[in-house]
């Protein structure tokens, strides 16, 4: 019985794991975080259950604006629902060349790591549900295809275990 039980954790851990960022150092074109989200860029994107229903799409208008290694990325998303909202991220490229970030609707401050042509990114969401707030942590990571397209798939989860996935599409003029 241990040892089953053990091969289960062992299996339950590795599920955990996802790829380092770090594989893709040399992946083209590279992504600057200062160059991709500069100006104006918008994202269509959608959020699906742990099945794999969709749940609510939404269209994202953005602007970023920088100075040095600190910028703002101005959020406002329109969901298919008819509803609203807006984020503002303050992200700040600290000196090991690691990203920081912070929002209103985020809890503490969100880390990122860069390399190559992708980007990955994790923070706790304040969620509202219900009437509540829900703390869910978000795995998000983004890769630039080309000067114009960005594709970003994040994984949301709350005690280890999932709720499901948000998956973009940025354009760049």
């Amino acid at each position: 019985m241990k040892k089953l039980l053990t091969v289960l954790l062992c299996c339950v851990l590795a599920s955990c794991a996802s790829p380092d960022v770090e594989q893709y150092a040399a992946e083209k074109p590279a992504l600057s975080l200062q160059d991709y989200l500069n100006g104006d860029l918008q994202a269509w994107g959608m959020f699906q259950d742990r099945s794999g229903e969709v749940i609510k799409r939404f269209h994202v208008k953005m602007t970023g604006t920088w100075e040095g290694d600190t910028g703002t990325l101005d959020e406002r998303f329109t969901y298919s629902d008819g509803t609203t909202e807006r984020r503002v991220w303050t992200l700040t490229r600290q000196p090991d060349g690691n990203w920081q970030g912070t929002a209103d609707d985020v809890e503490g401050v969100a880390q990122g790591t860069l390399a190559g042509n992708a980007f990955h990114w994790r923070y706790t969401l304040r969620l509202p549900v219900g009437g509540r707030t829900w703390l869910v942590d978000l795995d998000d990571r983004m890769y630039l295809v080309d000067d114009n397209v960005m594709l970003n798939r994040a994984v949301m989860s709350k005690w280890g275990f999932t709720l499901g996935s948000i998956t973009l599409s940025f354009y760049k003029p």
